[in-house]
């Protein structure tokens, strides 16, 4: 096949770190891994030269002693948390920080790591599509979606997205841009209104964990996906119709109407980690070539309510250029 100039795929895909720890209804799981194997079969088919994923940290390689709204790393380490592989990611460091000039240079300030550490909210998705960190070519752009008060308006992370594609404009490469993150769920994850000093110095100042530590997080998180799942008054519910509702604004690139409720409606109705849905809109709006006229196709959409995970859980693929591998279907 002819490879046309900025051709992209966009790819909104949850992760969850129980996924494959909780275990759920048989049927649930079967549909679940179905949706996972369909989004690798056309990720593969659609073969992507570059990689742009778009994810959140959960205090693993950001904390609140230097927390950016965003940040592009020019290398970047997986922790391994959870069951996601530990080691470097395949990070093309000239071409993220050119992205980080080309964003600079359009005023719009972003951080940069050069040793930017990643955990399973950039890391699942690899591993779910290629089965680990053998990947093509990666740019990362971090997220903050847990840390306020630096977490990103919508409007700010549409504007982020659509210079991003700017930027690809002028690459050759066929690029898949992955936003890994949301839908709805509130887990455990601690914020620095904690009453413990203890907890709020864990999130404010970078330290590897202990092995005790790391294996008293996980059973409190799995334990807490178990509360979920049995209605516990003490974990918030997932919320399907904000989840499907957003899916849609997503295919169709218009979050007008999550605007128009205000920043505090996303926990409130979704959950404090729904902040992580956001990477979605940096992704999918860096999708569009702007002026280019070009009909969109989806070649996936799937969503479950998953309360053992702690996720509502959507997968939504777009393509951006009619092509022989990606069933076509038009863009509503």
């Amino acid at each position: 096949m002819q490879i046309r100039r900025s051709e992209r795929g966009f790819l909104g895909m949850s992760h969850s770190p129980l996924y494959g720890l909780n275990a759920v209804d048989a049927a649930v799981q079967r549909q679940l891994d179905a949706a996972v194997a369909q989004a690798r079969a056309l990720v593969h088919d659609f073969a992507p030269e570059l990689v742009v994923l778009v994810g959140p940290d959960h205090y693993n390689g950001f904390f609140n002693e230097l927390m950016p709204p965003f940040c592009i790393g020019s290398a970047a380490t997986s922790v391994g948390d959870y069951l996601t592989p530990a080691g470097a990611l395949n990070v093309d460091a000239a071409l993220a920080l050119g992205l980080a000039e080309h964003l600079m240079d359009a005023d719009f300030d972003v951080a940069v790591s050069r040793r930017m550490k990643v955990d399973h909210g950039f890391v699942q998705a690899l591993q779910f599509l290629w089965g680990g960190l053998d990947t093509p070519p990666v740019l990362p752009v971090f997220l903050n979606a847990v840390a306020q008060p630096g977490i990103a308006r919508l409007r700010r992370c549409a504007q982020l997205g659509r210079e991003m594609g700017r930027f690809l404009d002028g690459l050759p490469q066929r690029t898949l841009l992955i936003g890994s993150g949301g839908l709805s769920h509130e887990p455990p994850v601690p914020t620095m209104e904690h009453p413990d000093a203890a907890v709020r110095e864990r999130i404010t100042c970078a330290r590897m964990p202990t092995a005790q530590e790391v294996a008293a997080k996980t059973e409190r998180v799995m334990a807490a996906g178990l509360a979920l799942a049995a209605g516990s008054p003490d974990m918030k519910p997932l919320n399907p119709q904000w989840d499907l509702q957003w899916m849609q604004a997503t295919e169709q690139a218009d979050w007008s109407a999550f605007s128009a409720q205000g920043e505090a409606a996303i926990a409130q109705h979704a959950g404090l980690s729904a902040h992580e849905s956001k990477t979605w809109v940096v992704a999918r709006t860096a999708l569009d070539s702007p002026g280019t006229g070009q009909a969109l196709h989806c070649g996936l959409r799937h969503y479950q309510a998953i309360p053992e995970f702690i996720a509502g859980y959507g997968i939504l693929m777009l393509h951006n250029l009619a092509s022989p591998h990606v069933p076509e279907r038009p863009f509503p």
